[in-house]
């Protein structure tokens, strides 16, 4: 199958790595080198298009390659304000996307377990809920938008909550449990997230539920960078002869419970 890829930095580099060792070919590398050659004439030779790029392009490449008639598969975050727009130009367009905050199997199994503790916590107040991210320091947004599908997934279950906030730096997981414990001692309806940078950190996900008495923690660590290439080259695999808007929900045939 031949692939383009929009968005030539390491992950893109690594998707290409995987992707021809599975048999494929990449036919189109676009990066801001060469910006020029995102052109129709050269895109609509692939059969698909894996974007991984900034928050500030990423609605325009993946609308573009809607536009060109390609299906799309975008690992960018931090573009999500605009998600509902691009959906409406999909769909206008009979196109295909499918977009994921994390295309990791590891971390949408995570989601999902992440969403049933949630529902069994639901019932029980006197837990407050935090999450904490921690990535390397060239990470482009703030949270991560794994961090935030977790906290969508906690505040979907949790009726207490009703939004997530952006906490300031904690010094120890202690005083970051610590904070989650005063907001909802406070009656908060909102959800902290912790981000924290460090160097070589390709990503850690933590969500706990702290009270007087216990905390219950999930975590999620990835080791590197394949794990997310490898789902973004199943996630094309999957979407290139279909139309409509997917997610990897239906790469991995989870149904909602």
């Amino acid at each position: 199958m031949n692939i383009a890829i929009i968005g030539y930095g390491k992950m893109g580099k690594m998707i290409e790595s995987i992707a021809v060792e599975r048999g494929h070919q990449i036919i189109l590398k676009i990066d801001i080198d060469n910006p020029d050659d995102f052109i129709q004439a050269n895109l609509e030779k692939a059969r698909v298009a894996i974007e991984f790029t900034k928050p500030e392009t990423a609605f325009a490449n993946i609308t573009r390659c809607i536009e060109y008639g390609v299906p799309v598969v975008s690992g960018s975050t931090g573009w999500y304000n605009r998600l509902e727009e691009a959906k409406r130009i999909c769909t206008a367009n009979n196109g295909s996307m499918l977009c994921a905050s994390n295309f990791s199997l590891g971390v949408n199994l995570f989601f999902e377990i992440n969403r049933q503790l949630a529902r069994l916590m639901n019932r029980f107040p006197g837990y407050s809920v935090n999450i904490e991210e921690i990535h390397h320091t060239q990470k482009s947004d703030t949270p991560s938008g794994t961090a935030i599908t977790l906290a969508e997934g906690v505040i979907s279950e949790i009726s207490r909550l009703r939004k997530w906030e952006l906490a300031p730096p904690q010094p120890s997981p202690n005083l970051a449990l610590a904070f989650s414990r005063s907001e909802a001692s406070n009656g908060s309806e909102s959800l902290p997230i912790c981000a924290i940078r460090r160097d070589s950190v390709t990503g850690t996900h933590h969500v706990s539920y702290s009270s007087e008495i216990d905390d219950i923690e999930i975590i999620h660590t990835a080791h590197n960078r394949k794990g997310f290439a490898l789902g973004a080259v199943l996630a094309a695999e999957y979407i290139h002869d279909k139309k409509g808007i997917f997610c990897m929900k239906d790469l991995l045939m989870i149904n909602d419970v």
